[in-house]
């Protein structure tokens, strides 16, 4: 998971806030689901997939490429869209599960539009947010039924580990404050080395050995799956100004706010901070665990070549936390 570090001066959560939605798994195995047929039910029509894309490339859902999408699928005599029974977009992040990264991606655009799969290496959820999910509200706006349909059961995956899950979740939490209801739901595709968030809602706790036979059931989990509430949590870190420190992108820097008078802080306090705020959905850990999960995402970073799958990742984690343990 994540981690920016062992916090140098005080750490606070400042309460529980709003709630997200998130698919609960369900057990589907054995069940055979063919290809043409869950591609059709969670395909978007060709012109909203071109002009999300437009929108995103360009960071403008007015731009003229996005215009032209609409009005072509909208021109006289053009028959109305049908919307997909079940949409999804995907976030992946191929820099996860190993080997098995690139392939799941290449095997995810297969199943479904390419442009409905994002690869967090070049689309940041907030940019699908603020353009991609803007474009297909606008749509609706105008009075496009297909667009509005598509955006109240627009579902979501994401394919990654606990930090991924929970960067892609404080995007989509952005929604709420916006009041752009509904926030989809997400459904996860554990590629991580803890994976605990995924294996709380019945996704698994690793990746399946055959899931070139399992992704299909999977995506069909994700669009028939019920829902249930995940709570939030606002964390804010206050540090003294001018230190360095490697933050995930969970976590944004922010105004400095004045400390909690009742919270107790060891020697003096600094003249300046530096504060830094986001959002946590399964748990946040300060002391040894927080520096194992800090210090092997340190590790995969620096020496990429060393943490290539979940099995390895497992076994390097299991032996840092013994050496902790070992007495001195």
């Amino acid at each position: 998971m994540d981690s920016p570090g062992t916090p140098t001066r005080a750490a606070a959560a400042s309460g529980r806030s709003s709630v997200i939605d998130s698919i609960r798994g369900c057990t589907l195995s054995g069940v055979r689901i063919p290809r043409e047929d869950l591609k059709k039910k969670i395909t978007f029509p060709e012109y909203i997939r071109l002009a999300m894309r437009e929108a995103i490339r360009a960071q403008d859902v007015d731009a003229a490429a996005v215009a032209q999408f609409y009005e072509a699928a909208h021109a006289q005599g053009a028959e109305p869209a049908e919307p997909p029974e079940f949409p999804l977009i995907v976030f992946i992040n191929s820099k996860s599960g190993g080997r098995h990264g690139p392939e799941l991606k290449a095997r995810l655009q297969d199943l479904m539009g390419e442009e409905q799969v994002f690869d967090l290496l070049a689309v940041k959820p907030h940019e699908f947010v603020q353009y991609g999910l803007s474009c297909l509200e606008k749509f609706a706006s105008l009075g496009d039924t297909c667009a509005k349909e598509t955006r109240e059961k627009l579902r979501v995956v994401v394919a990654g580990g606990d930090g991924t899950v929970g960067w892609v979740l404080g995007c989509l939490g952005e929604l709420n404050r916006q009041d752009r209801l509904p926030v989809p739901p997400t459904g996860i595709i554990p590629l991580g080395t803890g994976n605990d968030l995924s294996r709380s809602f019945g996704w698994g706790g690793s990746f399946p050995f055959n899931w070139k036979s399992a992704i299909k059931r999977t995506l069909d989990k994700v669009a028939r799956g019920p829902t249930t509430l995940l709570d939030s949590w606002h964390l804010l870190i206050s540090t003294p100004a001018g230190e360095e420190l490697e933050i995930p992108y969970s976590l944004k820097e922010t105004e400095a706010v004045p400390l909690d008078e009742e919270l107790e802080v060891e020697g003096e306090l600094p003249e300046k901070v530096s504060c830094y705020q986001g959002v946590f959905y399964n748990y946040f850990s300060i002391g040894m665990d927080a520096q194992v999960a800090y210090g092997f995402h340190s590790l995969r970073n620096e020496k990429p070549y060393l943490a290539q799958g979940p099995i390895s990742n497992k076994n390097r984690v299991r032996r840092t936390k013994s050496c902790f343990l070992e007495p001195s």
